[in-house]
């Protein structure tokens, strides 16, 4: 008897930190803000001075691959006074302190979940203006991969229930059911998206593995390649109109890594021959060595007289989401 109340005893005590701990986690609430947008938590004096000036040189930089400028993060400051409640929810936030020794800590679910909050410190405004330089793409990568997760997340609530796009090209993608596939072959799929002044779009197809050569004319095989795609499958708003890059921009150009392959990334502007339309692409050549062949996913939109950052982030995480059997 006196062994049995002792194991309910403990199985009490057991269940009741469980519900303390499980209670904790639902304490946190659900993290807001609009996608790209950063909370900078800073005293007004620093904001209006050269730390500010730092601040936006690493949040606000131009996005390379945009028809116009456009910001890499749209801002938000706080003064520290200020940031309790509501304020302190948003998904991105970055904080400066002063009085302490110069470094850059990163932290998960400070305030609400999911969230990425990074502290900047330093003695001085020199320190924190060192230590915002020396961070500058650790800092834009660790927003940036925050709100392809949260813009993924969002868009997988209604997910897509196309079939064909497996059985063909033996991959998934994870995109909402909002886009519509627009044309349709043996190794090539359009899907579109209507938007508020034009569409966004992607492009899936499959290439022979000798199709790219990784040398130091990849960029203009890949180029080469999406223009006879272009001609090939999307036909634009006049006859003898269709898809091609516009080859008066620079396209950039590097490597990443998706569904754990080798993955060619290239930037640029595409226009329409013989119409004027245009915008900015994303285009992700996938190394699929297994199946001895090339996957290319690219993201474009059609936006005219509005921001285009946003769309490009949604066009990127759909890519992202690709799996490759």
């Amino acid at each position: 008897m006196r062994n049995l109340l002792f194991s309910v005893l403990v199985l009490t005590l057991l269940m009741s930190c469980g519900d303390k701990k499980n209670s904790n986690q639902k304490f946190l609430p659900d993290a807001s803000g609009a996608i790209n947008n950063v909370s900078v938590v800073a005293e007004n004096d620093l904001w209006d001075g050269r730390v500010g000036e730092a601040i936006r040189n690493v949040l606000a930089k131009p996005i390379y691959g945009l028809p116009q400028d456009e910001p890499t993060f749209t801002i938000s400051q706080i003064p520290p006074a200020v940031f309790s409640g509501f304020v302190t929810k948003n998904r991105t936030v970055l904080k400066i302190e002063t009085g302490k020794e110069a470094g850059i800590t990163i932290s998960d679910d400070v305030y609400a979940k999911p969230q990425k909050v990074i502290v900047i410190s330093g003695k001085t405004k020199e320190d924190i203006i060192s230590v915002l330089k020396a961070n500058d793409s650790k800092i834009i990568e660790i927003f940036r991969n925050e709100e392809l997760t949260e813009r993924m997340r969002q868009m997988s609530k209604s997910p897509h229930g196309f079939t064909s796009i497996k059985e063909k090209l033996g991959l998934t993608i994870q995109f909402a059911s909002i886009y519509r596939i627009a044309k349709e072959t043996e190794n090539f799929f359009w899907i579109r998206k209507d938007i508020t002044t034009g569409t966004s779009n992607l492009m899936i197809y499959e290439l022979p593995f000798d199709a790219i050569k990784k040398n130091d004319s990849v960029v203009n095989q890949i180029i080469k390649i999406r223009d006879s795609i272009g001609k090939a499958h999307i036909e634009g708003p006049v006859e003898g109109s269709y898809l091609v890059t516009e080859n008066a921009y620079t396209p950039f150009h590097g490597e990443t890594i998706i569904d754990n392959k080798t993955t060619l990334e290239t930037k640029g502007i595409w226009d329409v021959k013989n119409a004027f339309m245009g915008g900015p692409f994303i285009n992700y050549a996938i190394e699929d060595k297994i199946n001895k062949r090339w996957v290319i996913v690219e993201g474009f939109a059609f936006a005219p007289s509005v921001d285009k950052r946003n769309y490009m982030l949604e066009l990127e995480a759909i890519i992202r989401s690709v799996k490759i059997e």
